[in-house]
């Protein structure tokens, strides 16, 4: 995208400082059909007009010369039917661009704009799912302006729609006003380390918004350490998810001010640090802050480089914690040692932790066996989730007894054992923490809390 002229730049901001001469073509981004958005609010609808959102929507396009969109007016019309079935709330519009039940003709900005001309009037819309769909800065720009005038949406996914930081700071500046938005999903939006600032900034005013997803958007080190100090003083966001930042050097800078911010921070619940190059030290550092957090609950710090080492820590800070519920391991290396570390905690100290995740750590049968052990003996843990490592007969033989004497529920755990030849063996299954976080199934529930468990058992925002 071309950067904004001077004039451009100056007008974008006089539109959010409230001037009434400023348009959205003004700001850089032209509604489709070339008619400009008004700038009042409209008068809101009568409830007894909200159950024909399929008309509303068809009238809408016609009125600015815009083609429908086949797939919205599908959608609109199962929500007329719940509607008229007497469901007068907490509805969500899922036009998720992944669907594969349905043929699917993917929302473009344009198809967002009169989509949020549509739902400012409606009072029984809580929540908008536009995931993997074409929105751009033009479909941000007017998410924004639906966030400032519609008071009644909860949830906002906008993930993977090729969003840039223009956009992103736009999304930021209406949420400084906004007080009805409790979960935001910006997953995947490479609004990079600019945009990220914007949202950080925003934090510092908004006392709403519950949950923040900026996971895989090109966040830098700056706006990591401007989220990790905004959050000493933040008292509203109970989970943020800061997977994938893009990080240079081996320092492990964003550990040690996350880890400063959960000495201070007593309200965040859940955090995600995915891909962050977490070593060691890195992991020190933030097990060094839970001996003083009496608040998280769900700790995700998949996908770095710890090793056994490193749990030597976290079982020690498990002695003390009784707060964590969720561990999530997921790849990394903590081997059989790292696993034996964790059972003793989980085995003779430990009765918070109710699910833990060590998939794919090259751990062997004698570390699996252990955490088995840990399972029969802590009523409190629940789940386990161990694919992708090594399993030995050993292994297989003492999964397959933990399910059959009820001790780990079929559920509660990715594998399966079935005996083949008079031998067991163990099969992966659906299961785990958060398996449809990118995706939602073909088939089956999207939200079971079997396949996003991590979610069940610390439920932070209202959707996944």
């Amino acid at each position: 995208m071309a950067a904004p002229t001077p004039s451009q730049t100056r007008v974008g901001r006089a539109m959010w400082s409230g001037a009434e001469s400023a348009t959205p073509a003004a700001a850089g981004f032209r509604p489709p059909g070339g008619t400009a958005a008004p700038t009042s609010a409209p008068t809101r609808a009568a409830p007894e007009s909200v159950a024909v959102l399929q008309d509303c929507y068809c009238n809408l396009c016609s009125k600015r010369y815009k083609k429908i969109n086949s797939f919205i007016l599908h959608v609109l019309k199962e929500v007329d039917e719940k509607i008229k079935q007497g469901q007068k709330e907490g509805i969500t519009l899922n036009f998720a661009g992944n669907n594969r039940l349905v043929p699917v003709e993917r929302v473009t900005g344009g198809d967002f704009w009169i989509l949020s001309k549509m739902l400012k009037d409606h009072p029984y819309i809580n929540g908008l799912d536009v995931r993997y769909n074409h929105l751009s800065d033009t479909g941000a720009y007017h998410a924004a302006k639906l966030l400032q005038k519609q008071v009644y949406l909860v949830y906002l996914n906008l993930m993977f729609n090729d969003i840039r930081p223009e956009g992103g700071e736009l999304i930021a500046k209406a949420l400084h006003k906004n007080k009805t938005l409790k979960y935001l999903r910006m997953t995947g939006n490479k609004i990079e380390n600019k945009g990220g600032m914007f949202f950080a900034a925003m934090l510092q005013i908004n006392s709403s918004l519950e949950k923040l997803d900026l996971g895989d958007c090109d966040l830098g080190m700056q706006s990591v350490i401007a989220f990790a100090t905004v959050l000493t003083q933040n008292q509203a966001i109970k989970g943020i998810n800061l997977n994938r930042p893009l990080l240079y050097g081996d320092q492990e800078e964003s550990t040690v001010h996350v880890g400063h911010m959960l000495k201070e921070n007593h309200c965040l619940v859940e955090l995600h640090m995915c891909k962050h190059g977490i070593k060691n030290y890195g992991l020190q550092q933030l097990c060094n802050a839970l001996y003083q957090n009496s608040s998280l609950r769900y700790l995700d710090i998949g996908c770095n480089k710890i090793t056994h080492d490193g749990m030597m820590y976290l079982a020690d800070v498990l002695r003390s914690n009784a707060t964590l519920e969720v561990i999530d391991l997921s790849f990394n290396r903590i081997e059989n040692a790292g696993a034996k570390y964790l059972s003793e905690t989980l085995t003779s100290y430990n009765r918070s932790l109710k699910a833990l995740s060590v998939i794919s750590n090259n751990i062997q049968g004698e570390g699996l066996v252990a955490l088995s052990r840990s399972v029969k003996i802590n009523p409190a843990l629940s789940n386990i989730y161990i694919w992708g490592n090594k399993f030995d007969e050993a292994t297989c033989v003492a999964y397959s007894d933990l399910i059959q004497m009820g001790c780990l529920k079929p559920e509660n755990t990715d594998v399966e054992p079935s005996v083949v030849d008079g031998q067991v063996y163990l099969a992966e299954v659906s299961n785990g923490l958060k398996k449809h976080y990118y995706w939602t199934p073909t088939y089956g529930e999207a939200y079971s809390h079997s396949s996003n468990a991590g979610f069940a058992l610390v439920p932070v925002g209202q959707n996944l």
